[in-house]
């Protein structure tokens, strides 16, 4: 029998799908596969390994339903997968069942100009294209996670009153997702935003229905993340191995907060994480992508 780890909060390492779906040249199937393996033995909970949309708009994502049958998952590890629409999910539904994903994600915005930017439709017409992927997913017995994107600021509409945000928050939670990520986009986040956005939701949301998905654009990421678990006990994290990521519908968008920064944060805080931060920098070094994390550049491997 293995060591039950005791932690305080949990990592949804998003690298292979937030983190590289940005990224212009193309990284080959078998040093994905080597990636997630390589991930899977860090000590992070749940490891996002790719979306089913059209390899069309998103190339670098051609490959997820390979991924899917070629890695199994091992005891204590979740797969999730982006799933934006009916479409995906049949990709989904055709692998066999020990191959599938346990959590599916869908997304929104908090703002309307993102969302028609991103995916063509208005915050309200995307409630409807999510809906059914919601409840079918539920029926099937998935986990449902949902994104809302520029939830605190968003790059064509400036800052998000935090009353936007909640309405985005409660429409999913009425459609029925388990858990809602909500993304600071574009990295512009203050704590203060954080501060004023969590004391509105969690008055109608418990706190382990929400996980906080910051980038790091302007330096805010690790502060916002150690605010937001000690002030309001939220305990889901994402991250991104490396502070790989950035949104090609978010101008100026940098990484998400990188993995090994915020283990090592957390860690030293007396937090535990049970993920292995130098275990996250070697598996980086897998695809030859520079880090971008803090602690890359002070061990002079930035």
């Amino acid at each position: 029998m293995g060591t039950t780890v005791i932690k305080d909060i949990k990592i949804v390492e998003v690298s292979p799908r937030d983190g590289l779906q940005n990224e212009k040249e193309i990284i080959p199937f078998d040093k994905k596969k080597s990636f997630i393996e390589k991930l899977m033995e860090t000590g992070v909970d749940e490891i996002e390994v790719g979306s089913f949309v059209s390899p069309k708009w998103v190339p670098q994502m051609q490959d997820t339903d390979k991924l899917f049958f070629s890695i199994l998952p091992k005891d204590g590890i979740k797969f999730s997968a982006l799933v934006p629409n009916m479409k995906g999910l049949e990709r989904v539904m055709e692998l066999p069942p020990q191959h599938r994903p346990k959590k599916l994600a869908v997304f929104t915005a908090s703002s309307d100009t993102f969302n028609l930017k991103n995916i063509n439709c208005t915050v309200e017409e995307s409630f409807d294209r999510i809906r059914p992927v919601v409840e079918f997913a539920k029926r099937e017995g998935f986990e449902v996670r949902a994104y809302i994107s520029v939830a605190f600021w968003c790059p064509y509409e400036g800052k998000i009153p935090p009353e936007k945000t909640l309405y985005v928050c409660e429409k999913l939670i009425e459609m029925g997702v388990d858990e809602i990520s909500l993304g600071d986009t574009i990295g512009r986040a203050s704590p203060k935003d954080v501060y004023d956005l969590l004391s509105l939701l969690l008055k109608k949301i418990k706190p382990n229905m929400v996980a906080l998905h910051f980038h790091n654009t302007y330096g805010m990421a690790l502060l916002n993340s150690f605010i937001a678990f000690r002030d309001f006990g939220i305990t889901t994290f994402d991250s991104s191995a490396g502070g790989l990521g950035g949104c090609p519908f978010a101008p100026g968008a940098a990484g998400n907060v990188a993995t090994e920064d915020l283990v090592f944060m957390f860690e030293n805080s007396g937090v535990k994480t049970g993920v292995d931060w130098k275990k996250i920098m070697e598996a980086v070094s897998i695809l030859g992508i520079p880090l971008r994390s803090v602690i890359s550049k002070v061990l002079g491997k930035g």
